[in-house]
């Protein structure tokens, strides 16, 4: 099970709840402490000209993606937007030697309006053609058939697959993952209620036994990534140990 991080999960949220910490080399050095393999980097609207993505050499470090959080915008669709605020991640990603760019397409820059969607694959087909040497993934809140709309459209698109998204969506994991498996690259572990509440591991309503079971049963290798509830401040480290432990203890189970 190679498990990694959302970065500023292992920090204090002093900056908001998901930003780059300034003392993020930090996150890094805990990795190996924790038995974490890699980290998810953010990049937010708030600060984004300062993100160390676009300033400094991130590349020997173990980032499987870059999440471009600034993108939780209704104008996701929009060309002038997204050549200014994905554009430049593509080119840092391309700078760094990342072979990943998350697109979350959740919140406001949700694509459930089947227009607004067609409008955004126009637009981010371009990318897929442009930049030949990233995956792109995405996370989105949106049934498996009309995502796989999106993911079907390039062979550089895959999907982010939220434990907790799909559970507050309503949808069951087990069908949902049955259609989604073959695009996946990365599962972000999280548990939520199904009304849209994220819980410690555990106390919510995602069936993670589920989960595992079926991407053990087919071999899945690839990335999971802890976004779990933050818990108290100042407890970073006890947090991410305890969570990592409850999800590891059902991952451990034997398949039934």
């Amino acid at each position: 099970m190679r498990v990694g991080i959302i970065q500023g999960r292992l920090s204090e949220p002093t900056l908001g709840f998901q930003e780059c910490p300034e003392d993020w080399k930090r996150e890094f050095e805990l990795l190996s402490k924790l038995n974490l393999n890699h980290i998810e980097w953010i990049i937010t609207a708030q600060r984004f000209e300062i993100n160390p993505a676009f300033h400094e050499d991130i590349s020997f470090y173990p980032i499987n993606s870059l999440c471009a959080d600034n993108l939780v915008d209704a104008r996701i669709t929009d060309k002038e937007f997204l050549n200014k605020n994905l554009r430049p991640i593509c080119e840092a990603a391309l700078k760094n030697d990342i072979k990943q760019v998350a697109i979350p397409l959740l919140e406001d820059s949700s694509i459930k309006n089947e227009t607004t969607r067609k409008r955004f694959c126009n637009e981010i087909q371009e990318y897929a053609e442009e930049y030949k040497k990233i995956n792109f993934l995405f996370e989105a809140e949106l049934d498996a058939e009309n995502l796989l709309k999106i993911v079907n459209l390039s062979e550089r698109f895959f999907i982010t697959y939220d434990t907790g998204n799909i559970t507050s969506c309503g949808f069951s994991h087990k069908d949902y993952l049955s259609k989604v498996y073959e695009k996946i690259k990365n599962v972000h572990l999280k548990d939520r209620t199904f009304d849209a509440k994220t819980v410690e591991p555990t106390q919510g309503d995602t069936n993670f036994k589920e989960i595992f079971n079926f991407l053990k049963e087919k071999g899945y290798n690839k990335h999971y990534t802890l976004q779990t509830a933050r818990g108290f401040t100042g407890r970073e480290m006890e947090t991410v140990i305890d969570h990592r432990r409850a999800l590891e203890e059902i991952y451990n189970e034997q398949c039934v």
